[in-house]
């Protein structure tokens, strides 16, 4: 038996290190890969599931360790050497050319003037195509293609490159039901070709349909490798957070405030965007709650939405039960709704404008640029907030990009609270901080709420959560699953909804 498995083995990594400066990103890390496995790899965000892959692709060295390719040692120093070994990667954005045709992004970068002609291409590209079932011509310009039909020609160029491990990286994420069925039919086809297939994905239910074993890391480290079949969605969730069931246990009784004695602030009916699935959802006056699931659930999404950061779709949204209207920022922002978006580097932050500068600007949009705020003032309230918040900056002229994650947060936190906001969003507020400011945002949200001020907390770490908010909306899958609040706002009863209600 165990011969006939090392037979089988396509791809072995064995004792993987990383280190990038200040971090350890992988230690002693193995991953098994066998011919004709859908294998699928699971982890939080930060816990290594990247960093893996883009050793076996080449575009990371790794700093210890050994790779193994059909028993065979590997090395593996480009992208390049790893296209020359078999190893091909699909990623969740579209990497081919959309203004090209499907037989062109097929065979791209290949030379084939010498040997062949535009029409034996085509007709070779058809051939692939319809032996595959990817219901596509090779004639037809790429864009004019869904993005399930992308992605499939996308994987149809990696087969017949010949690869012989294919990594599909999020592939579903922007596809629907009909569109994941077809890529998980074609997944199927070409595990029975012998493809071994590493599948990285966050949604569950897609992990349990479609796989054979499932690899799980954290913080960098390899928890455990597990057939499918014998590892529960409630295990697999307590192996990715990292607690075990038999480890958690309920916080205490959260003290019940009667939710009907105070007035809901704001209020959404089946609201959609061009990321978030409908969904319903309120919050009344002086209420801290979140969204928890996965990475990858829609909890951002949904976020998003209400602010209308996103373009809105449909649904409706009353404000202290009158109707409004939010499709855009500035409408969000003029109804009393502050947002705090999870990555500060890219929608939070100018890091070249100084802490004055980064602290005044919502207020500044909200006032209209034709009625600039005076130096003064803007120095008044830098100085204010400065102080209120503990910010540590040389300066309030201090470019904010020189300042560390959690002060930078804190310029933010302050550009809003500056706004006077009655209804404050917090994604991922503490992510990448150390704990002591941690420990001051969280203490900061609930005083927020004494005053009256109703606070979505979002945060990867569940525990966290469970401090601050008096309700969670559980999601999976973009969907809300479950709402807990009392005696079930707990990590047993959090795990056990987002996989699924599993005893």
């Amino acid at each position: 038996m165990g011969s006939n498995m090392q037979d089988n083995t396509l791809l072995q990594m064995r004792h993987i290190e990383k280190r990038f400066p200040g971090v350890l990103a992988l230690h002693n890390v193995d991953f098994t890969l066998r011919k004709g496995e859908i294998h699928a790899l699971m982890g939080e965000n930060g816990a290594g599931k990247s960093t893996l892959i883009k050793i076996l692709t080449g575009v990371y060295q790794m700093d210890g360790g050994e790779i193994r390719i059909d028993g065979e040692s590997a090395v593996i120093r480009s992208p390049q050497d790893a296209q020359n070994k078999g190893i091909s990667t699909v990623y969740q954005e579209i990497t081919l050319c959309p203004n090209l045709t499907v037989a062109e992004n097929m065979f791209i970068g290949r030379e084939t003037g010498s040997w062949i002609k535009h029409k034996d291409y085509e007709q070779r590209a058809d051939e692939i195509l319809n032996r595959l079932g990817i219901p596509a011509r090779s004639s037809q310009q790429l864009g004019s293609c869904s993005l399930a039909v992308q992605q499939m020609v996308a994987i149809a160029r990696a087969v017949d490159m010949k690869c012989k491990v294919l990594i599909l990286d999020e592939p579903t994420s922007s596809l629907d039901d009909k569109e994941v069925n077809m890529l998980f039919d074609l997944m199927r086809d070409l595990k029975k070709q012998g493809v071994g297939i590493i599948f990285v994905t966050h949604f569950l239910e897609q992990v349990y349909e479609v796989s054979d074993r499932i690899t799980v890391l954290r913080n960098g480290e390899l928890v455990g490798e597990y057939p499918t079949e014998e590892l529960p969605q409630v295990e697999l969730v307590a192996k990715m957070i990292g607690k075990e069931l038999d480890e958690l246990s309920a916080l205490g009784e959260s003290e019940e405030e009667s939710e009907g004695a105070k007035e809901v602030f704001y209020e959404a009916e089946n609201l959609s965007s061009s990321a978030a699935q409908p969904f319903n959802f309120c919050i009344h006056q002086g209420e801290v709650n979140g969204f928890t699931g996965l990475l990858g659930s829609g909890r951002s999404e949904s976020v998003r939405a209400i602010f209308g950061a996103d373009k809105v779709n449909g649904g409706s949204v009353k404000i202290k039960g009158e109707p409004v209207k939010i499709t855009r920022p500035i409408d969000a922002m003029k109804h009393g709704i502050g947002y705090l978006a999870e990555d500060r580097k890219r929608d939070g932050i100018i890091a070249e404008l100084s802490v004055r500068e980064n602290i005044i600007l919502a207020l500044q949009v909200m006032n209209g640029f034709f009625k600039p705020i005076s130096r003064s003032e803007s120095e008044a309230f830098a100085d204010e907030y400065i102080k209120v918040l503990n910010i540590k900056t040389a300066s309030r002229e201090t470019p904010v990009g020189s300042l560390s994650g959690g002060n930078q947060q804190k310029v933010i936190l302050a550009r809003w609270l500056l706004t006077h906001p009655d209804y404050l969003i917090l994604d991922e507020p503490t992510r990448g901080i150390d704990v002591g400011t941690k420990l001051e945002i969280q203490k900061l949200v609930l005083k927020l709420a004494e005053e009256g001020v109703s606070v979505t907390f979002i945060s990867s770490e569940v525990e966290e959560m469970l401090r601050t908010c008096s309700r969670l909306i559980v999601m999976r899958d973009r969907h809300i699953v479950g709402e807990l609040k009392g005696r079930d706002l707990n990590q047993s009863q959090v795990m056990k909804t987002i996989a699924g209600g599993e005893a």
